[in-house]
């Protein structure tokens, strides 16, 4: 019995600081009951009782105070942490947040498990932190159950359990692609694992920072030009357009530009106003609210001038066939980019999918807002010849089929510890849906991330720099600048496969397991896909 009481006492501590952190009053009274439906029981809880007890007033004089005591300190003291620990650091970012698209979603779901009343929109909820917010700058879990203007507050164990199993076959099945990846053969053993020599001071000259004047912005957008140096003595057929991620700058794919333009391929990386470095620096100071899906349509148009401006010889490139590619929302921005609209019915697919509160795959919130965002018409550029998708995302918009040409090839990446972009759903997902195409592949990079291809100054191992970034290992991965290393082989390997017309060999059935230093890459086919995908 005692171990029962332990887990849900613990359980209701831990729902509370998760599903109540998650959302962010009308002056009134305050709420004196939390009620927990668990197992088809009505738990009540006095909110006196658990503020008294959390602050050493009441531990050994109440009926709660009696079962919490019960718990074995470490779990006793793991409660009073969650209940203690601030929800919102910086009252700024978080009205922002809080007043998002992400954020409103976010809230309309956790209403279902977390009811004040009868108020089942969670509009109490939203408004009772914004009154805390105007009082003090931190706001812990503690302050809101006290803080509620309600007689009651339901929060239903029994509605989460659904989500709580959805989220565990998702992080199984993740686990499960890992392990089996793991159990292949290696076929190719390489020693050397270190990033290849790239002294931006011999690089760097074949740099150049442009402006291009477009009418959609009042600014003109910024543009790096990495023209490209001569390579095995040949000039490339194939140029490239790569586009930063959500909040990415293109210094942070400078490795990248530099890269390529000494293989010999001149690559554009494209500055995107409104969604970029700047942007997240003012989420940060509270003043913008986070960009989202609401971006894609000025991210497209940015993209259509510089193809147009290519056209009239404003960039003065060789090359013949475009390359599209980008991080992340860039990836997504150069498929849609590329003619593939999105399949019919997301509305429905998101109304199913959000029901999980997508914790485990954070793209899908930003997919389903593609539902309400109207999005300009695009044709496919002229000479399109190949799209690079890193930690690419689209397992809601093209859940069948991507409408994109035959003859146009997909490179995806992404990593093992990417829960923003999960390999498994988005990654092979995408990989499946694409139309057949021999030089269409996947790599897979165990130990990345969906920051690992993200390379901010002063980048050492760890991932730190002067950066609004600021990444640590728990976001960017492990060995984030050899994971970088092996990405640029990887697309320069596609890009020849490319310009030499090659059909690449993968064996073991579309897989090929391979060791470079201590990093063990992934690449796999179509075929290769479907065995791993239900």
């Amino acid at each position: 019995m005692r171990r029962r009481s332990t887990g849900q006492r613990f359980a209701v501590g831990l729902v509370c600081s998760l599903m109540l952190g998650a959302l962010s009053p009308r002056p009134a009274r305050t709420a004196s009951e939390l009620v927990v439906r668990l197992d088809g029981m009505d738990l009540p809880l006095s909110i006196n009782d658990l503020g008294g007890w959390l602050r050493g007033e009441e531990r050994g004089s109440s009926e709660l105070s009696v079962w919490l005591n019960l718990l074995e300190e470490e779990s006793r003291q793991g409660v009073i942490d969650l209940l203690k620990a601030p929800l919102i650091n910086d009252r700024s970012m978080a009205r922002q947040i809080l007043n998002s698209w992400a954020g409103r979603r976010l809230l309309d779901q956790v209403s279902d498990l977390v009811m004040v009343d009868d108020d089942a929109t969670g509009q109490t909820v939203q408004v009772t932190l914004e009154s805390l917010l105007d009082k003090r700058a931190q706001v812990t879990t503690l302050d809101l159950l006290e803080a509620l203007p309600a007689k009651r507050i339901r929060l239903d164990l029994d509605a989460l359990l659904p989500v709580a199993s959805s989220w565990r076959r998702q992080l199984q099945r993740q686990q499960a692609l890992v392990k089996t990846l793991n159990q292949l053969p290696v076929s190719s053993i390489t020693q050397r694992a270190d990033p290849a020599d790239q002294s931006e001071s011999a690089s760097d000259r074949t740099l150049q920072r442009l402006t291009l004047p477009v009418e959609h912005r009042a600014q003109p957008l910024q543009i790096q030009l990495w023209r490209p140096l001569t390579a095995d003595g040949r000039e490339r057929s194939h140029w490239l357009v790569l586009m930063p991620g959500l909040g990415g700058s293109p210094d942070h794919f400078r490795w990248l530009g530099r890269a390529l333009s000494r293989q010999g391929w001149p690559v554009l990386l494209l500055e995107h106003p409104g969604s970029d470095a700047i942007a997240v620096q003012a989420l940060l100071e509270g003043r913008l609210p986070p960009p989202d899906a609401e971006v894609l349509p000025d991210r497209l148009r940015d993209l259509d001038a510089v193809l147009a401006a290519h056209q009239r010889g404003f960039f003065k490139l060789p090359g013949t066939r475009l390359v599209l590619g980008g991080h992340s929302l860039g990836a997504l921005t150069a498929l849609l980019a590329a003619g593939a609209g999105p399949e019919p019915g997301l509305g429905r697919r998101c109304g199913q999918d959000l029901d999980d509160l997508p914790i485990s795959n954070l793209s899908r919130l930003l997919q389903c807002q593609i539902e309400e965002v109207p999005l300009p018409a695009v044709r496919p550029p002229k000479q399109l010849a190949a799209v690079v998708g890193l930690n690419s995302f689209g397992s809601l918009l093209w859940p069948q089929k991507i409408p994109l040409p035959r003859d146009v090839a997909v490179f995806l990446s992404g990593g093992t510890l990417d829960l923003i972009t999960p390999p498994l759903s988005e990654q092979l997902g995408l990989l499946r849906s694409l139309p057949a195409n021999p030089a269409t592949r996947a790599v897979l990079v165990e130990g990345a991330s969906h920051f690992s291809p993200v390379r901010v100054e002063g980048q050492s191992g760890g991932g730190q720099g002067e950066d609004v970034f600021q990444l640590g290992e728990e976001l960017v991965g492990v060995q984030p600048l050899r994971v970088q290393a092996q990405l640029e082989r990887e697309i320069v390997r596609f890009l020849l496969d490319l310009e030499l017309d090659r059909v690449p060999g993968i064996v073991q059935g579309g897989v090929e397991h391979l060791q470079v230093g201590d990093l063990h890459v992934h690449r796999l086919n179509q075929s290769g896909a479907e065995r791993f995908l239900d």
